[in-house]
């Protein structure tokens, strides 16, 4: 008898462990034997611990899942799909899954993460095996023409940065995966590490091939244990049976990899802080040019990509990049796993084609709010990005259409906010994150952000709220322009929204310019 109890660390948090050992005691009383499988989270972590059991039927899902509920579960008979108050059914038929398309996500939530027999009879390797066969400058091809942008917050089309790579001479070239995941309301990249390793180690491989990087980085947060730990034992599983290291099968390609860890700075993110980092350095961001696809990683031409990138890869090598191409809209093609969270009766991820509006993805998909008040503010795009008022809900999402609103896509993550919310604080908020975080480099960012956050305490206080309103807004016009890279840059999207669209919160002033 085989149950799935999740490994993911959401689901650790809500006391998966705990649900696994009552199941694995309960089992033991009844002399029943049993296998209980830690797979990745379905992303439903409003149902956390979610519990499958394997029944001739399918796998029949029960959550959320307490110890003490183990009990009436066996009862139940639930090792054949018994009724119980707790039980959901087949998790497929489940409409928040139901109404996915998973394509990097596809077997997170299935299959052992740590099996490599697994991954394969499930799809995976077969993306490697194309782009061997296929070799790199078709591999480069398929990952241009599919359309994949970076997943990581920029959108920058993936294909064209592994072109520059492939097409640039050196004896040494590398592949780093950005997996510095540190915005707020987001977790695609730990849920994919933790619930789907071999995926990213095959992308990784591929883009490999695809530009003659024989060497692969893994750049981790520290805050993300698990995460280290499966990408770790994923690696050594991988090397062992041949799919990393020296000559990969049947080929004369070498490529391997490793996982390193950071301290946790959020600065860290951005590239080319991230290259630093891993040579060893304080992260500090580089000005660009060079592009570190010239010169990167110890000097050496460097393709950087997010996890959900790279993840991405071996789909649409597997199936095609036109196969790819046929999800999404306009420039943004493919699909993005959404994040909700924040005040969201169900938050969890949310894999889909871009074009899906935010409303129909915060009332429809996510519920409205866990509170029950009404939404006032949805933050999409992490601690940076631009606070949206219930009248863009209609926004699609899609890079181009959130750019026309003056927001940003991000890492594809959600914050919902109830009606509780004070924005002037956000705002402040904001500038307060951008001091912490700063890297220090650049004036615009190390200055700006706190200057910014002392005149939004003046306006608090109601000293000449007008005249420091509009310094506030010149003062994100000169980060927003002038700054290095991101952190400073995108600053001003949540300060100078919550502004426009909340001026309530700003007092009588603010009132008045948004009246002009």
């Amino acid at each position: 008898m085989r149950i799935f109890v999740p490994g993911d660390a959401a689901a650790i948090a809500l006391g998966a462990d705990d649900v696994a050992q009552a199941i694995q005691n309960a089992a033991a009383r009844r002399g029943l034997p049993v296998e209980i499988v830690r797979n990745g989270s379905r992303g439903m972590v409003w149902l956390e611990p979610l519990v499958e059991a394997e029944t001739p039927a399918g796998r029949i899902a029960y959550g959320p899942v307490e110890p003490a509920a183990v009990s009436g579960l066996f009862e139940a008979g639930f090792f054949e799909g018994g009724a119980h108050p707790l039980r959901i059914g087949r998790p497929e038929d489940h409409p928040f899954l139901k109404r996915q398309t998973r394509l990097a996500f596809a077997r997170c939530g299935i299959t052992d993460p740590l099996s490599l027999d697994d991954y394969r009879a499930h799809g995976g390797l077969k993306g490697l095996e194309r782009a061997l066969a296929i070799g790199p400058a078709a591999t480069v091809e398929e990952v241009v023409n599919s359309g994949l942008r970076g997943r990581g917050g920029a959108g920058f089309p993936t294909g064209i940065k592994w072109r520059t790579v492939a097409e640039t001479k050196a004896q040494q070239k590398y592949i780093v995966c950005n997996a510095d995941e540190g915005d707020s309301g987001t977790f695609a990249d730990r849920m994919m590490m933790e619930g789907d390793p071999f995926c990213l180690i095959e992308g990784m491989a591929i883009a490999g091939i695809a530009t003659g990087a024989t060497k692969g980085y893994i750049y981790i947060r520290s805050e993300y244990p698990h995460a280290v730990a499966a990408m770790r034992e994923a690696v050594r599983r991988a090397r062992k049976a041949g799919f990393l290291g020296e000559r990969l099968p049947g080929s004369t390609h070498s490529f391997d990899m490793e996982v390193r860890v950071g301290a946790g700075a959020y600065v860290c993110g951005e590239e080319t802080a991230l290259l630093d980092s891993l040579e060893g350095k304080r992260g500090q961001v580089r000005a660009k040019p060079p592009l570190p696809a010239h010169v990167g990683l110890f000097g050496k031409p460097t393709v950087i990509n997010n996890v959900i990138s790279l993840a991405s890869v071996p789909f649409i090598l597997a199936e095609g990049g036109a196969a790819y191409r046929d999800f999404g809209m306009g420039r943004s093609r493919g699909t993005m796993p959404i994040q909700l969270a924040g005040n969201i009766k169900h938050g969890g991820l949310f894999e889909t084609a871009f074009g899906i509006t935010l409303g129909e993805l915060v009332d429809d998909i996510g519920g409205g709010t866990a509170s029950g008040r009404p939404v006032k503010a949805v933050q999409v795009g992490g601690p940076l990005g631009a606070y949206f008022p219930r009248a863009l809900f209609g926004t699609p999402f899609d890079y181009e259409a959130f750019a026309a609103a003056d927001g940003l896509i991000g890492h594809g993550g959600i914050v919902v906010f109830d009606d509780t919310v004070n924005m002037l604080e956000q705002a402040r908020f904001a500038f307060e994150f951008c001091a912490f975080e700063s890297c220090g480099k650049c004036t615009p960012c190390r200055i700006g952000s706190k200057r910014g956050a002392e005149t939004i305490d003046k306006i608090r206080g109601g000293i000449d709220p007008g005249a420091n309103l509009a310094l506030v807004q010149e003062l994100c016009e000169t980060m927003k322009f002038g700054s290095l890279c991101a952190l400073g840059g995108f600053t001003p999207y949540p300060v100078l929204s919550a502004i426009r669209h909340f001026p309530e919160d700003f007092g009588t002033a603010a009132h008045l310019a948004a009246a002009e």
